[in-house]
């Protein structure tokens, strides 16, 4: 079954397929927010399979999954990656006007030239093309991200966490692809729902910044500090 997607997909005026086209197409993305672990990016990371770039650590599909009833074992759980793949396959064509069902598709024609609808029935052959796809070495994260066009790209990044994978990228002999920077994201400073992890976390942010927190005004003084 062919795609929905084509160049002038959304693009519902002439006047919309004239800005996007002779404009905005051509500009590169300045991403100031987005959930790709700066590891991955740092080490210029190839994927075994569809899954692991996919799936691995994407909270949008496992709420879509566990909406449409999937167990979490085919979620986050033990389950093989290519058996996750295949439940999502199931997932997709009830995602229906959610963007994920646009996401998906608009990905596999755009970076992996399959023009298909994803179902259970071709789940195992796009899981298998597309995985061989990801071995060649203009899939690795760094090529992905020049091959968007991506200019900047801003991670999410706790107080607490660790700025050396920025670092390394920015200080390696080679000139990275893609410039890497880290944006403040500080939710696990709000998270009081378990005390034990809460108190942890603060723990850690005491060590970490040299302030004592007892008050609210101590934790936004630790998370202020330069």
């Amino acid at each position: 079954m062919t795609s929905f997607i084509s160049e002038h997909f959304l693009l519902q005026s002439d006047a919309a397929q004239r800005l996007y086209h002779n404009y905005a197409k051509a500009m590169p993305i300045i991403d100031y927010h987005c959930h790709l672990p700066p590891c991955e990016v740092a080490t210029d990371k190839t994927f075994d399979n569809l899954t692991e770039i996919w799936l691995a650590g994407d909270h949008y599909k496992w709420r879509a999954m566990r909406t449409f009833g999937i167990d979490e074992h085919y979620i986050t759980g033990e389950a093989s990656d290519k058996e996750k793949f295949y439940q999502w396959a199931e997932t997709v064509p009830h995602t229906l006007r959610n963007p994920l069902y646009h996401w998906t598709h608009l990905e596999l024609d755009l970076y992996f030239d399959i023009d298909e609808l994803l179902t259970p029935q071709n789940a195992p052959e796009i899981y298998r093309n597309c995985s061989e796809q990801l071995q060649k070495g203009s899939f690795s994260s760094q090529s992905l991200l020049k091959k968007m066009d991506v200019e900047v790209v801003c991670t999410t990044d706790d107080p607490i966490d660790s700025l050396k994978y920025h670092e390394a990228l920015q200080n390696g002999s080679a000139k990275p692809l893609v410039d890497m920077r880290p944006a403040f994201r500080p939710d696990r400073a709000y998270a009081f729902d378990n005390a034990a992890d809460y108190n942890a976390y603060i723990d850690s942010l005491e060590e970490i910044t040299g302030y004592s927190i007892r008050t609210f005004d101590d934790l936004m003084a630790a998370a202020d500090d330069d």
